[in-house]
């Protein structure tokens, strides 16, 4: 009779015949009669006590490992793993074994691979270490894709404060070094100061190059970082992990903001929508308590100013164009062309640049750059005029609406919307003894009710009958509701009958 060697019946075990093996040395004290109680050799039996001895019994439920196919070839599946890092697919690792002679399944080999995928992460995993940032140190920026207004794309430009966790999100239309600077006033303003240090990507409005792994800077940008007294800093490239603060505002920010089957939101009809849209977004998440500090950001802010530098009075204005001032009719001249800003900017100086095709409009005030125009360029003798630029007109010449100025008008107009289209049509046509025609209105209405002199002056309006006595004709013409209608049966045309004795 063939027996299994001893070290394989040791590793074929489980985990009950083990108790019962060591509850038998426990009866007998002696390795032989545990055994033949046990059935198994004295030489298990002394295994699994020194085991026990050495506190290295297996656990409760643990599974014994047993021989399996994917056994000799869990080398090759190393090597493969290592020469990959950790990329190989289950599925090629499965025909190269197969190749290699392998008869197992597939399901073991993916399940050998996954295994040592993650023993291979395991080894190279980042580590992190927490970011405990300083009041008034780190400020991070970064950009996301914003809701689609009219066919055209926006940006959603998301700084985050790193003690205080403030966020703030501002809509543009592009990302040029105008743009970015002016929401980097913008963000300043709304901390109250500015941080030591600001952290982004390395897009060209910031590093223009990389040399020997060293960033080179814009100039321009470095002019406006002086100008805040901001030293700014960059990540490593393709790195996004480097400035989570930013990129989970990012994030926050989208799911909130940009219309999509998870949240329901409807697409923005006007660019003003969406920055109102944004402003109500940034109040609300700054208000509610963070996770990590348990408390709201807006304020945590309250201490961090004390640690900000001040800002300076005047905006970094040497990318937003040229300064021009705006006249009492809302308008600019850039070019030989006239251009509409908002009414509220009347009398005040705007800056105007050209990006593209489009001629940038941007306002400074106590709370940063503001985009507040953007039209496109266009040529002397065709201004670009926006309606949205200006408060609803009031009412022309060809549109007045009756103001009534004593009892008697205020009585006449209050019989309805036939006694105002009546006084417009009188006027117009130049009817006579207006204001005693009025007063008999006021008289039949209270008479034979308003609703009826309200449709008959609405009929005498629409076929231009403001003679005397037209009023009481119409009224006594449809007495009852029977009026005279012309059909298949009846005409309305005087008959012939008055002309039969013609000539006689």
């Amino acid at each position: 009779m063939l027996t299994r060697p001893v070290d394989q019946e040791k590793q074929l075990k489980s985990y009950e015949e083990v108790m019962e093996i060591l509850e038998a040395f426990d009866l007998t004290g002696s390795y032989r009669d545990a055994g033949e109680l046990a059935g198994c050799s004295h030489h298990t039996v002394a295994h699994w006590v020194a085991k026990r001895d050495a506190g290295l019994l297996p656990g409760l439920g643990e599974r014994v490992e047993r021989p399996k196919l994917i056994d000799p070839f869990m080398d090759k599946i190393e090597e493969w793993v290592e020469r990959s890092n950790g990329k190989i697919r289950a599925d090629v690792a499965f025909d190269r074994l197969v190749a290699l002679g392998y008869e197992g399944s597939d399901r073991s080999v993916r399940r050998a691979v996954a295994l040592v995928k993650g023993n291979h992460r395991h080894g190279r995993r980042r580590v992190y270490r927490p970011w405990i940032c300083e009041p008034g140190m780190w400020a991070q920026w970064d950009w996301g894709q914003g809701p689609v207004i009219g066919g055209r794309g926006t940006n959603l430009f998301c700084a985050w404060l790193g003690w205080s966790r403030l966020r703030v999100v501002i809509p543009t239309w592009d990302r040029t070094m105008p743009t970015l600077i002016g929401c980097l006033d913008r963000a300043v303003r709304v901390f109250g100061g500015a941080p030591t240090y600001w952290l982004t990507d390395n897009e060209k409005t910031v590093t223009i190059d990389h040399v020997a792994g060293i960033a080179v800077r814009n100039p321009r940008i470095v002019e406006a970082g002086h100008h805040y007294g901001v030293t700014i800093a960059t990540c490593v490239p393709f790195d996004p992990e480097s400035k989570g603060g930013s990129e989970a505002t990012v994030r926050v920010a989208k799911a909130d903001l940009v219309p999509t089957a998870a949240n329901l939101l409807d697409a923005y009809s006007s660019w003003a929508e969406l920055v109102d849209a944004c402003e109500r977004f940034t109040t609300e998440i700054n208000a509610r308590p963070h996770r990590v500090t348990r408390r709201a950001p807006v304020e945590m802010l309250a201490e961090e100013q004390m640690r900000l530098h001040a800002l300076p009075q005047v905006a970094f204005t040497a990318c937003f164009g040229e300064t021009r001032h705006v006249s009492w009719t809302s308008t600019i001249s850039y070019g030989g062309v006239t251009y509409s800003v908002p009414h509220t900017l009347a009398d005040q100086v705007v800056w105007a640049r050209v990006a593209g095709d489009e001629l940038v409009i941007t306002h400074l005030a106590g709370r940063g750059a503001t985009e507040v125009a953007r039209h496109q360029l266009s040529t002397p003798g065709h201004p670009m005029i926006n309606d949205v630029h200006y408060p609803p007109r009031p009412p022309g010449p060809l549109n007045r609406e009756p103001r009534p100025t004593n009892e008697a008008e205020t009585a006449f107009l209050a019989i309805g919307d036939g006694a105002r289209a009546w006084l417009i049509e009188a006027g117009a046509t130049g009817a006579s003894r207006v204001k005693v025609k009025m007063a008999e209105a006021v008289e039949l209405a209270a008479l034979q009710g308003q609703g009826r002199v309200d449709w008959a002056l609405g009929q005498a309006a629409t076929f231009g009958r403001f003679g005397e006595g037209d009023l009481s004709s119409i009224l006594a013409a449809h007495r009852g509701g029977n009026s005279r209608r012309a059909g298949e049966n009846h005409s309305l045309q005087d008959g012939t009958h008055t002309w039969q004795g013609f000539g006689q």
